[in-house]
């Protein structure tokens, strides 16, 4: 059906453990260089790797539009200094930051910290909605007019400003206030991926942004209006909130020929997960899935980085942007307007005040 929704796209910049910042940078600014949202760099305690929040920082500066989104996981990790972290992601990269927030479920993975041992999905997923939650209102503790004072005053900060947050969650409790003032963005924009039940209903409470998987446009389309309907039982408006399937991309076959029958892209295969074909392929199912008004946009993940986001930002997207269906150009500056999402209002603030226009 006609749509006139954006198309959002996002690519998967980390894959094997590299510890170069070149490779790094390289990357990102091919994925700048087709306009993409934002690039992702997963991380995980379960596996060696750089750390993605210093990655990306180091990226930030090399870079000048596209969306800088690393994996940070809750568990384990104190979220006040989750809250900063992003804060400070997002004042050095001028408000391209969003965070992935995921979970660590395993005891080997617990034993490297030694606090806690590990915890079931359930409460794991509890936890990391908790942890959205008070980063929110560590963001909106501060005033959007409580940065930097002149010289006449002698004075960093408006300290009658900062606001304390008093939250306590089931495993935590922040007191506040935030020391990090509140970011360009108001909010940095957090991902979280739906792949099971507790992880979408805490998608469904606290992202901006969701990842799904599902075989076919239909079941896509499903689980966006699911997540839709929960995200607007809780008080939210469902317009807010953006859905993209999730794909692991395979780009170094040659393409197919088209079949017989009604078009509905070329299939995949894992449970949804995993595509393999070349880029006009890949393009022939953006197109169907998005025409469809299945998915606000797709997240890939390249099977083979340097080969594949070549071909997805030269093959891919130059094919979807010839057809009209994707940006040349990034008409903002934040990760919040490439995703068509508002700045939202300071809660702390009065009323109006911190909004975007």
């Amino acid at each position: 059906m006609p749509t006139t929704r954006s198309l959002h796209l996002a690519a998967e910049i980390g894959g094997p453990p590299r510890y170069d910042a070149a490779s790094h940078i390289a990357l990102a600014r091919l994925a700048e260089r087709g306009t993409l949202d934002f690039v992702t760099f997963r991380d995980s305690f379960a596996r060696p790797g750089p750390d993605a929040m210093a990655v990306l920082a180091r990226v930030a500066p090399e870079t000048t539009r596209i969306g800088l989104v690393p994996t940070v996981t809750t568990t384990h990790t104190e979220p006040f200094h989750v809250s900063s972290a992003v804060a400070t992601l997002d004042w050095m990269s001028r408000g391209r930051a969003g965070w992935h927030a995921d979970v660590s479920t395993t005891e080997a993975e617990a034993r490297l910290f030694g606090r806690r041992p590990a915890a079931p999905a359930p409460a794991l997923w509890q936890e990391a909605g908790e942890t959205a939650d008070v980063s929110a209102r560590l963001w909106d503790g501060w005033e959007d007019d409580a940065g930097i004072r002149g010289p006449s005053t002698g004075r960093f900060t408006d300290r009658d400003t900062p606001h304390p947050v008093d939250f306590e969650g089931t495993t935590f409790s922040v007191k506040g206030p935030a020391r990090v003032p509140r970011p360009p963005q108001g909010r940095p924009v957090t991902v979280f991926d739906a792949t099971t039940g507790p992880a979408a209903r805490a998608a469904a409470r606290h992202a901006d942004v969701v990842y799904v998987r599902a075989s076919s446009p239909e079941r896509a389309a499903a689980l966006r209006d699911e997540l839709r309907r929960a995200a607007g039982a809780h008080g939210r408006d469902p317009d807010g909130l953006r859905v993209l399937v999730a794909l692991t991309v395979d780009l170094g076959d040659a393409e197919t020929a088209p079949g017989p029958g009604p078009e509905s892209g070329p299939p995949l295969a894992g449970h949804g997960t995993y595509f393999r074909g070349g880029p006009v392929d890949l393009a022939e199912l953006v197109t169907h899935w998005y025409r469809a008004g299945a998915v606000d946009g797709f997240h890939l993940t390249p099977l083979t980085p340097g080969r594949d986001l070549e071909r997805i930002v030269n093959g891919t997207v130059a094919l979807l942007q010839h057809r009209g269906l994707f940006r040349t150009f990034y008409p903002g500056g934040t990760l919040r307007e490439h995703l068509g999402l508002a700045r939202p209002a300071n809660r702390y603030a009065p009323r109006g005040a911190g909004a975007a226009s």
